[in-house]
């Protein structure tokens, strides 16, 4: 105890026994507060005589402390020691001997506390000690050479490495054995600490989990596979140890509780289940685990992949702008902002500006940027991020878009193809080249893995489905599913109905619907032209146009142009064929009641010459978790935002 705490508890002692005396207190009362006090005197003393111990005689250093004496003790010096505690106050000198001891043993452990938490060091002490808080601040260049944990293999062997990795976990086995799992990313190792003489044992055990530490030591061949780590063949034999961050003691979270699979938890209710929202309020700690290294690791390789194919067919990536000046959707779902005194809205999607691109002549193109959609909704509907979760369904506001448009020579299903092929060349890349991440992804949740194939529905195998739909709809009754009329979307039931079916009959949880309702559709939006209502030449000279446009008719069925693409019953692109015709554009945006005065640059684009094009959308967050069959798109995005999260 230090001396100016001793001093509180003897002023504290010696008030407690006035107050009893005054209050005129029990005499059993009175004589416990003054062995109280007497205790507290007999700490003081201890403190002050071991402070006097370090110091010189007749220093003014060494006079304070002798002044802090309580008046019945003296210091322990040259002089002959003298036991001053009356004979008859055994229990005050047996208080003051326990007080003695337990200094010591303060000053003790303070002492092996300090040497196990290890010293301080700079980049340019770390050779004076093996092990040690290491502070990198830049003050050297690079002159060790790094070792990967995933890259710890048999074959190095009798090799010295440097690695650098997170402490998962520290099991210490006597005074000499500590044994420590190293984690980076996916890939896990087992270290040995082992040491007869020194604290390097007793640092590595007091490494908190988490904690990010440098190891220098020889990998070796263990006797037995260490099951427990994904580099069972070796081990790592360490000679030198730095803690280079330090993690709290307690931590949110434990990745261990995080990591395990829906299985382990079924196997065992008492284990302890992380929710959902406990994970995204400490997101960076769940994003260590093994699944989610996997999950982001992929959502980069369908970009990867994404890209790369796009490029292989003559691409140019774009980058548009996110402030646009209307609603590029035509709907009211925007979020607006205040742009120097008049409004502007977040970017639904990069449409408008594809359009404009293939417009100026690059014929393809493609972006991979973040959407908005203000849509404070709980219900899943067509063309926006949706996930059944507890009863209700929760949209994402910001996700990442992965668009492209094409021109075409004759018809839009050059361009349909051109994506059926993309996803395809997705497909194809994640099961060929990332094996590795998949299996990581898929450990906390197994899903049945169908074929994803070039799609197509064959006339044979639509009828097929109709009857199979038919089937399903007379087993579930006729309340089952809603009526909707032609004009309508397909509704979330629909949708997962026919995803059955495509399964059952094709095998594979991908697939392409086309032809839908033009009333569900943007404004831009190429009509079908067997459409009755723009069944009539669409451009002409003008010179040669003598009689009026033909104007859309309401009340009759209308289709267009469009499509949408499916993985498990889920959409995950939406697309079309665009009208390029800059009158029709305008009677669209009309029909709509969407104002274009304010992107009059898009329509004027068209006036130009241009040429016909389509293309789509697709949504990387849902992609990733429909083709992983994760359980909730929050999982497949690092950060997400809905109507209720805005962070971290």
């Amino acid at each position: 105890m230090s001396i100016e705490a001793a001093e509180a508890a003897v002023a504290s002692s010696g008030q407690r026994v006035r107050d009893l005396k005054a209050e005129g207190a029990a005499k059993e009362a009175v004589e416990a507060a003054v062995l109280e006090l007497q205790a507290a005197k007999a700490t003081l003393t201890a403190s002050v005589e071991a402070a006097l111990a370090s110091c010189a005689e007749g220093t003014p250093e060494y006079d304070v402390l002798k002044a802090k004496l309580p008046p019945a003790a003296k210091p322990k010096g040259k002089e002959k020691k003298k036991d001053d505690a009356p004979q008859n106050d055994r229990a005050a000198a047996k208080a003051a001997r326990a007080a003695q001891r337990g200094a010591k043993a303060e000053a003790k452990a303070a002492t092996k506390d300090e040497a196990v938490l290890g010293p301080n060091l700079s980049q340019a002490e770390m050779d004076s000690a093996e092990f040690g808080n290491l502070f990198i601040q830049s003050t050297h260049a690079a002159t060790r050479a790094w070792t990967g944990v995933k890259e710890l293999v048999p074959s190095l062997a009798g090799q010295q490495v440097w690695v650098r990795a997170r402490v998962a976990t520290s099991r210490k086995q006597g005074k000499a054995l500590c044994f420590l799992q190293l984690r980076q990313s996916m890939h896990t190792a087992q270290a040995v600490v082992f040491a007869k003489e020194g604290e390097l044992v007793g640092f590595a055990a007091t490494l908190p989990r988490e904690s990010v530490v440098d190891v220098f030591g020889e990998v070796t061949l263990p006797a037995e596979a260490v099951a427990s780590c994904s580099q069972s063949a070796v081990e790592l034999q360490v000679r030198r140890l730095y803690c280079v961050s330090r993690a709290m003691p307690e931590l949110p979270l434990q990745l261990e509780d995080a990591a395990r699979s829906d299985e382990q938890l079924a196997a065992d209710p008492s284990l302890t289940r992380v929710n959902q929202d406990v994970r995204l309020n400490h997101r960076v700690i769940d994003l260590r685990t093994a699944a989610n290294q996997g999950i982001f690791r992929l959502q980069s390789a369908v970009c990867e992949h994404f890209r790369g194919f796009l490029l292989s067919q003559g691409f140019t990536e774009i980058h548009s702008p996110k402030m646009i000046g209307t609603a590029s959707e035509g709907g009211a779902d925007v979020f607006r902002v205040e742009y120097f005194g008049r409004d502007a809205y977040l970017a639904q999607s990069p449409q408008l500006y594809k359009q404009m691109a293939l417009m100026a002549d690059l014929d393809r193109v493609f972006e991979v940027a973040p959407v908005f959609r203000s849509e404070n909704s709980l219900t899943h509907r067509h063309g926006t991020i949706f996930f059944h979760l507890c009863e209700c369904f929760r949209h994402m506001t910001e996700f990442v878009g992965l668009d492209m448009e094409m021109t075409f020579f004759e018809h839009y299903h050059e361009v349909l193809d051109m994506l059926d092929r993309t996803f395809c060349a997705v497909f194809d890349g994640l099961n060929q080249s990332h094996q590795e991440e998949l299996a990581a992804a898929r450990f906390t949740r197994r899903c049945e893995q169908r074929l994803f194939t070039p799609s197509a529905l064959d006339s044979e195998t639509d009828e097929r489905a109709r009857a199979r739909i038919r089937e399903r709809l007379d087993a579930r009754g006729p309340e089952s599913l809603a009526e909707h009329a032609d004009t309508e979307d397909m509704g979330t039931e629909d949708e997962k109905l026919l995803g059955e079916i495509v399964a059952e009959l094709h095998g594979q949880d991908y697939y392409i619907i086309d032809k839908f309702p033009a009333a569900v559709r943007p404004f831009y939006t190429m009509p079908d032209p067997t459409d009755p209502r723009w069944c009539a030449p669409l451009s002409r000279p003008r010179s040669r146009a003598p009689g009026p446009r033909p104007s859309p008719r309401r009340g009759l069925a209308a289709r267009s142009n469009s499509y949408d693409i499916f993985i498990r019953g889920e959409e995950v692109t939406s697309g079309a064929q665009r009208v390029h015709d800059p009158q029709m554009l305008l009677d669209c945006a009309k029909e709509k009641g969407v104002d274009l005065s304010p992107i009059y640059s898009y329509v004027d684009s068209f006036k130009y010459g241009a040429m016909p094009h389509a293309g789509g959308g697709i949504g990387l967050e849902r992609v990733v978790m429909l083709f992983l069959g994760l359980p909730n798109i929050r999982k497949s995005s690092m950060f997400p935002r809905d109507p209720k999260r805005l962070n971290p």
